[in-house]
C-alpha cells in the first residue's frame, strides 16, 4: 500500500500496540532505550504504519538509516535475488564476488586519492573496533607507541567495549563497564554553542583546538605515544554538533604532523546524508580510516571500515569475522548505491535539506525557545532552551513536542541532551516537508495550552 500522509485511527499506542509492548517488557533487554511507543508493522517509502494501522511520517528514518526510504522496489529484489541465489559463504575461508565488486564502488566513492582496502562488518559498532584495531596495528607497523587513543566529549561510537569507551553521550552507556579501552583521553568537541570553555566562535581563535596542540600535547602526551583520534565529523547522537570547517582542517593538519592515524566516525553522516556521499567530502577532510554503517545497506546489518591499504597489510587471521560481508547484505548495499546514485538523493538531501532548515529558521524566529538551528543537508538539529540568552537547555520541552508529534503522526527523534535530529529519508519531497511542520505547528500549540 502507498500511503500519501500521515493517518491516526487511534491514540497511539493503541490496544494491539500496547498488547505487544507489554510482551517486549517480559523477555527484552531492559537496556533498550525507546523514543516512541511505536510498534513498527510495515514501512514503505517515507510512512511506517504501526499494528494498530496508524501511519506515521519518518522524520528519524531510524536514525539515518533509512536513506533510500523503507523498502525500496530495488533494494527488495536485489535481496530476493541474491537470497535465491547463494545466501551465505564463510568469508573467512572463500571468496564471494558481491563482496569485491561492492568494496571496489565503496573505496571509489570513499574520501583521498590513494589506495584502500576494506574490512567488511555487521554495524557501526563493529567498524569503529575494527578501525581501533587497525590504527593499533598501523602504530606498531610504524615502530611507534601507539599507547593513547583520543576521542572527543559529546562523541557516539557505539556500545562494543571498544567503542563505548569513546561514546560519551552519556554516563548510562560507561557506568559500570571499566575497564574499557585503556589509554583513552576524552577532549572537547568543538561545541559552539555550548563551548565548554565558555567561549564565542569565531572570536575564540579555536581556543578549543588549542588547548589540545599547545597544552596536552605540550605538557602530558607525546605524539608517537597516541595511537589514534577518532571522531565525527558532525556529532549525532550529541546533538548534531556542526563544528567549524577550519576547527577540522586544522586538526588533521596537526595529526598528519604528528603520525597520528586520523579515524572519521561516518556511522550517521555517510551515504549521501549530508549532501556529499560522506561528510568528509563536504568539510574537504581525508582520513587515514573512515567507519560507515547505517545507511549503508537500508537497514541491513552492515557496516566496513575503510583505511588506506597499507594499514590493513596487516597477518592472516588478525580481524575476522563470520557473518561479516554476507551476500545478502553485500547485495542490499550495492542497490541502496544504484538508488542513490539514480535518483540523485545527493542532491535532493541539499535542496530538501536548505528547505527543512529554512522552515525551521522562521518557525526560531515567532518561538524564541528554539535557540538554535544548525545541520548540512538533511542532517538538521534543532535545540530547544528555556531562554535564547542563556541558552540552558528545555530538556522538557523537547521531550514533550516528540510525544505530542508521535500521537498526530509524525516520529521525531531526540539527540543530545535538549536537541532533535531531523534525518527522515533522503527521498523526501516539499511536501513532506510541509507536513512534518504542519505537526510540529499543531503539537507545540497542544504542549503550550
Amino acid at each position: 500500500m502507498e500511503w500519501t500522509k500521515p493517518e491516526i485511527k487511534v491514540e497511539p499506542p493503541g490496544p494491539k500496540s500496547q498488547a505487544f509492548i507489554k510482551r517486549d517488557s517480559e523477555i527484552m533487554s531492559k537496556s533498550l532505550s525507546r523514543a516512541s511507543e511505536l510498534v513498527g508493522k510495515a514501512a514503505h517509502g517515507v510512512f511506517v504504519q504501526d499494528l494498530d494501522d496508524n501511519v506515521f511520517l519518518d522524520f528519524g528514518a531510524g536514525i539515518a538509516v533509512a536513506g533510500v526510504g523503507h523498502t525500496h522496489k530495488k533494494v527488495v529484489d536485489a535481496i530476493k535475488r541474491q537470497a535465491e541465489q547463494l545466501i551465505f559463504v564463510n568469508s573467512l575461508d572463500y571468496y564471494t564476488v558481491p563482496q569485491v565488486d561492492y568494496a571496489e564502488r565503496l573505496v571509489n566513492i570513499a574520501p583521498g586519492n590513494f589506495k584502500k582496502r576494506v574490512f567488511f562488518t555487521n554495524s557501526g559498532s563493529e567498524s569503529v573496533d575494527g578501525a581501533i584495531k587497525c590504527a593499533k596495528y598501523y602504530n606498531r607497523k610504524m615502530g611507534r607507541g601507539g599507547y593513547y587513543g583520543f576521542g572527543f566529549l559529546g562523541g557516539f561510537h557505539g556500545r562494543t567495549m571498544g567503542a563505548v569507551s569513546f561514546t560519551t553521550t552519556g554516563k548510562g552507556a560507561r557506568k559500570s563497564f571499566w575497564p574499557m579501552y585503556a589509554g583513552n583521553v576524552i577532549v572537547p568537541y568543538a561545541d559552539c554553542y555550548h563551548c565548554y570553555f565558555g567561549q564565542r566562535y569565531p572570536e575564540c581563535g579555536l581556543f578549543c583546538l588549542d588547548y589540545i596542540t599547545d597544552v596536552l600535547f605540550e605538557k602530558a602526551y607525546d605524539g608517537d605515544d597516541v595511537a589514534f583520534f577518532l571522531l565525527e565529523p558532525i556529532q549525532g547522537a550529541g546533538g548534531y554538533i556542526v563544528p567549524p570547517t577550519e576547527w577540522l582542517h586544522k586538526l588533521q593538519k596537526f595529526t598528519n604532523e604528528q603520525g597520528i592515524p586520523f579515524i572519521i566516525d561516518e556511522v550517521q553522516t555517510g551515504f549521501a546524508r549530508t549532501g556529499e556521499w560522506f561528510a568528509c567530502q563536504y568539510f574537504g577532510v581525508e582520513p587515514d580510516i573512515m567507519c560507515v554503517s547505517k545507511a549503508m545497506a537500508a537497514g541491513m546489518p552492515c557496516g566496513a571500515f575503510i583505511s588506506r591499504a597499507e594499514m590493513q597489510d596487516w597477518w592472516s587471521g588478525a580481524h575476522e569475522g563470520t557473518l561479516n560481508g554476507n551476500p545478502i547484505i553485500i547485495a542490499a548495499a550495492s542497490a541502496v548505491l544504484d538508488v542513490m546514485e539514480e535518483e540523485d538523493l545527493r542532491v535532493n538531501a541539499k535542496k530538501q535539506g536548505a528547505y527543512l532548515k529554512k522552515r525551521w529558521e522562521e518557525f526560531q524566529e515567532s518561538h524564541p525557545e528554539v535557540g538554535d538551528v544548525r545541520g548540512v543537508g538533511l542532517m538538521i538539529g534543532v535545540e530547544f532552551v528555556k531562554d535564547p540568552e542563556t541558552r540552558e537547555p528545555d530538556v522538557t520541552l523537547r521531550n514533550n513536542l516528540v510525544e505530542q508529534a508521535f500521537k498526530e503522526g509524525l516520529l521525531l527523534l531526540g539527540a543530545g541532551k535538549n536537541s532533535l535530529r531531523l534525518c527522515p529519508p533522503l527521498i523526501i519531497k516539499e511536501e513532506h516537508v510541509d507536513m512534518a511542520m504542519e505537526t510540529v505547528e499543531s503539537a507545540w500549540k497542544q504542549i503550550k495550552k
